[in-house]
């Protein structure tokens, strides 16, 4: 299963000034806020979300269709150092992920799993890292 669709929830979204999230923005369509199941934890100066099944545990983001899908989710591998070439475990793994939009309609989308223990990180209960 495949998807165009991008959940961010961390320093991709808008407002950010980090080069990466500027690529987003001119090769994407913005679609609007979305949530998922999960839990955010401050990694440094960017967030990890790691899956919950708790209902109660929601990370707020952003979900964008990208345009030349295979090349910017190559660019965003690389970002999140999680592509071919990097030592397993990867920090991130990216994977496909059922998202909510505001008005309750669900999408499949891919983003960012945080793949490294988060015993000693510090657990951002909002769901929201802005």
């Amino acid at each position: 299963m495949t998807s165009d669709l991008l959940f961010v929830y961390g320093t991709l979204m808008r407002g950010y000034s980090h080069p990466m999230a500027r690529l987003l923005s001119a090769n994407a369509d913005f679609l609007g806020e979305a949530s998922c199941h999960g839990r955010l934890y401050k990694v440094k100066h960017y967030p990890g979300l790691v899956l919950s099944d708790d209902a109660s545990d929601v990370v707020y983001g952003e979900l964008y269709r990208l345009r030349a899908v295979d090349d910017l989710l190559r660019e965003f591998d690389m970002y999140e150092a999680c592509g071919e070439g990097f030592a397993e475990p990867t920090q991130y793994v990216r994977q496909m992920l059922s998202v909510t939009l505001p008005d309750g309609a669900r999408r499949e989308a891919w983003t960012y799993i945080y793949n490294w223990p988060v015993a000693g990180l510090a657990w951002i209960e909002s769901g929201r890292f802005l």
